[in-house]
């Protein structure tokens, strides 16, 4: 019979029970509540005004003698129609002035709305906008490991989306689901973005047919007439341009389809420095700087007024393996004069949350961070890869998709302006302290302790004592936890019966049509 007393820990072990542990608070309860966040600092700029003039002179410089590949014979028409002049096969030259009138034509924001009023976003204006990963062909957690990804995984980061407040937008395939086969893929993924979220999606333009496609599902979903979805952009697209210098025909039909559409694109150039771009990071702004403006005139083209984001990509290589290198210095720096173009054309900007490492750890966060903090201050507007990026884009990450979370609910507090009024300045409670006392029960404290602070939803702020009793469980696998937790408590959002039956059977008949082609 054992001698430990009823109750202790010794007893508790030997009859193989635990004392009662208190409730697991809802990630609900724990995250921030979602709003729509604004910048209200004014924008760190690196270069000079004369500088940033000096890349937009060069930019244009390279459209009119260099001039640009327009992979597509149909929008190649368009831009000689509109003024560009042929130089041999699909190269186009694109004077100055028909470039400056073209953007001149492109909106300094807008919005982007979804069948939950409470989730539609604007974009630009000191707006700042989080989109998940998108694209990565893996995904990994530390359960299971890296692995290819599948559409459970990719539905599984669908719920993380869905849940977690941060998330404004739905930035693409969190995963590419390896498991549907291509010429449907773009049917069943985009049929899961918007049965499972309510948030904006995002289109592949990978062909006309699938950006049709996408548009018919999103449009279903919205509830939408044809007519409508023209006046009201629900979707948006990113367009990489192929550097150096060339749009190929998928993206930049996606371009002319998007802005025929009214739908918003988001041009931008994957300039590597020292590889697909010159060496000098000032050089690789220049020549990316020219391939956004054109892709920035097409759209403007096909509809002026049609609405755009300034997207910037560039970064260095490693000169040892030619192998992309982010959140480095140089991706620092030019995203914070992309920033500055983009203010040059009073357009909104596009910058990203990026690293490098294979594994989401102490590398993984100070590149993240880098990279978050130059394109923040640079006055970004839209954040894209903000959640679960790793492997320089190869795999998402579940528990790197978490810790995102808490550095980008870091970044909405820090982004709160400061009041400062007779309240705030505390001057009745600090002469009610006087010297030497404190201030934890003071009335002015015990009103706001509650929410004085910021309160994280990953880091672990108790003493050594306390953390090592609890296991020791650093920050990678608490976030692991909390993103079970997450995709545990999902619940998916309202969509009408009769829009989910359409969508299901337009999905059903293109499929059987079998989807689209494969370029």
């Amino acid at each position: 019979m054992s001698d430990a007393p009823a109750g202790s820990p010794a007893r508790q072990r030997r009859e193989g029970h635990r004392a009662p542990r208190a409730r697991v608070q809802a990630i609900a309860e724990r995250q921030m509540p979602w709003r729509q966040v604004r910048n209200p600092y004014p924008p760190v700029e690196i270069i000079s005004r004369d500088a940033v003039e000096a890349i937009h002179l060069a930019s244009l410089t390279i459209l009119e003698t260099t001039g640009i590949a327009i992979q597509s014979e149909r929008v190649r028409a368009l831009c000689v129609e509109k003024g560009a002049e042929p130089m041999g096969g699909a190269r186009l030259r694109f004077d100055r002035a028909l470039v400056e009138a073209a953007i001149a034509t492109a909106p300094s924001s807008f919005a982007m709305h979804t069948r939950n009023p409470a989730r539609s976003v604007a974009v630009g204006d000191g707006n700042v906008v989080f989109a998940t990963v998108s694209g990565p062909p893996n995904c990994s957690d530390l359960e299971r490991g890296r692995r290819p990804g599948t559409m459970a995984d990719y539905e599984d980061f669908l719920r993380l989306g869905q849940v977690f407040n941060t998330v404004h937008v739905i930035g693409g395939y969190p995963v590419e689901p390896l498991d549907i086969p291509v010429p449907v893929r773009h049917l069943h993924g985009l049929r899961a973005m918007v049965t499972m979220t309510d948030k904006v999606p995002r289109i592949y333009c990978h062909s006309l047919e699938r950006t049709r496609d996408a548009l018919e599902i999103i449009r279903i979903a919205n509830g939408l007439s044809e007519e409508e979805l023209t006046r009201r952009p629900v979707s948006f697209a990113i367009i990489n341009t192929n550097s150096p210098l060339q749009l190929d025909a998928a993206m930049v039909e996606g371009i002319a389809e998007m802005a025929r559409m009214n739908q918003p694109t988001v041009i931008t150039p994957f300039t590597l420095s020292g590889a697909m771009a010159p060496v000098t990071l000032i050089g690789a702004l220049a020549q990316q700087n020219a391939e956004a403006l054109a892709g920035l005139a097409v759209s403007q083209f096909v509809r002026p007024g049609a609405p755009v984001v300034y997207g910037a990509f560039t970064t260095n290589v490693n000169m040892k393996s030619g192998a992309p290198a982010f959140g480095t210095p140089e991706y620092a720096k030019a995203a914070i004069i992309s920033g500055q173009l983009a203010r040059r054309y009073r357009l909104p900007f596009r910058s990203s949350n990026i690293n490098t490492s294979n594994a989401p750890d102490a590398q993984a966060a100070y590149e993240s961070m880098m990279a978050t903090w130059s394109a923040v201050m640079g006055g970004v507007n839209f954040l894209h890869q903000s959640m679960g990026w790793l492997e320089g884009g190869l795999t998402a990450s579940v528990e790197k998709f978490v810790l995102d979370v808490e550095m980008l609910q870091l970044f909405v507090s820090f982004l709160q302006p400061e009041v400062v009024d007779a309240d705030t300045l505390a001057l009745a409670a600090i002469e009610d302290v006087g010297p030497g006392g404190h201030f934890f029960a003071t009335p002015h404290t015990l009103a706001r302790y509650e929410t004085a602070f910021y309160s994280p939803l990953v880091s672990d702020w108790r003493n050594f004592e306390s953390w090592k009793q609890d296991g020791a469980v650093d920050a990678t696998r608490r976030a692991g936890a909390i993103a079970r937790q997450a995709i545990a408590e999902y619940e998916p959002p309202t969509l009408d019966p009769a829009a989910a039956e359409e969508i299901a059977a337009f999905v059903a008949r293109r499929t059987q049509e079998g989807g689209a082609p494969v370029n």
